[in-house]
């Protein structure tokens, strides 16, 4: 089957949906046909795939028929409503929605940390969130030799985790701030442009918000370690693309900095970037575009021996969101699973 698979992008005109067309252009997934699918508001638009005008279809029972592998990337509730059918029709869904990913019959995959999390799938496989995806990246291969006891994260969240309204929403923003107008608000509650704020996901009881809990429990989930403690501070900042991480991960024991700094040298998905005599470290502008996730500035934690601190950044449209999709379909080949 996995000589030429009939493939369907659910969210096909979204800024998600458009680099995962982007991205199967760029690399080897074998395609026989490729069907772009959206809401009924969006059908009848054309969008260009390796050159060729595709038109996109609405979602419906039909257009599912005769699919091999679905893509969605098109909200929980689109994913709930449409996904079952796509299985029960004959596809296997990667789902980039929040909608399956704590389900216990539901994989929830990062490649480069446990791809043979695939083989337990019964149709659907979730995608987790991305700045999940950019930390377990980065922290993996350190867990591996190492078993991570406890990690403090502080994201820096760019617009566009919210959209491609959101990431016009900024620029307009900017304009209107430059201009001595007030700021229009429309996909975030506060002003973004020359500002930030705690992420706008809903606040739990114990004030942690909704983005927060994803990357607690999604990190134990992906790492198998359900017992893992990890506390998040989330904030949205003015940055169109690319998510940025502080992160304070403490081990059980020490941690060599050169040993760790080889380590994530040498990782799968990890590209290093140090430069301590210019203080050049990771920046979203440079990771924008990229698909790896950028990691530097390696540090002791001066209060606590058994924690290093370490920075990165990466592309939340590409492999915070579509990249890791299409590698979880690549993996599915590799493993002859699809």
């Amino acid at each position: 089957m996995a000589q030429g698979l009939r493939v369907g992008v659910l969210g096909a005109t979204g800024a998600v949906g458009t680099e995962i067309l982007g991205i199967l252009a760029q690399r080897s997934l074998p395609i026989a046909d490729l069907r772009l699918l959206a809401s009924p508001r969006s059908a009848g638009q054309t969008l260009t795939f390796a050159g060729t005008p595709l038109p996109v279809q609405a979602v419906s029972a039909e257009t599912l028929q005769g699919l091999d592998l679905i893509l969605a990337s098109a909200g929980a509730s689109v994913s709930r409503q449409w996904l079952p059918i796509a299985v029960q029709a004959g596809a296997i869904a990667i789902d980039n929605s929040s909608a399956y990913r704590m389900e216990a019959n539901v994989p929830l995959v990062v490649p480069e940390v446990n791809p043979q999390d695939l083989k337990d799938h019964q149709g659907i496989i979730a995608n987790p969130n991305c700045t999940t995806i950019l930390m377990t990246v980065a922290l993996w291969p350190l867990h591996q030799v190492r078993p991570i006891r406890r990690i403090i994260a502080a994201t820096y969240q760019s617009a566009s985790g919210a959209g491609a309204k959101a990431m016009q929403e900024l620029k307009d923003q900017a304009l209107d701030i430059l201009k001595g107008n007030p700021p229009r608000t429309a996909a975030f509650p506060y002003p973004l442009a020359f500002n930030l704020f705690p992420h706008n996901s809903p606040l739990n009881d114990q004030g942690y918000c909704q983005e927060e809990m994803k990357m607690i429990n999604e990190t134990r989930k992906i790492f198998h370690t359900p017992d893992l403690r990890l506390s998040a501070t989330c904030v949205r900042v003015p940055v169109l693309r690319a998510h940025s991480e502080a992160l304070n991960v403490e081990f059980f024991e020490p941690f060599p900095l050169a040993e760790a700094r080889n380590l994530l040298q040498q990782a799968a998905g990890v590209a290093f970037v140090e430069d301590w005599e210019r203080n050049y470290f990771p920046m979203p502008l440079e990771a924008t575009g990229k698909d790896p996730v950028f990691v530097g500035r390696l540090r002791q934690d001066l209060s606590e021996p058994n924690a290093l601190e370490l920075w990165l950044c990466g592309d939340q449209i590409r492999k915070g969101a579509a990249l890791n999709a299409v590698q979880i379909a690549e993996s599915l080949i590799a493993q002859g699973l699809i």
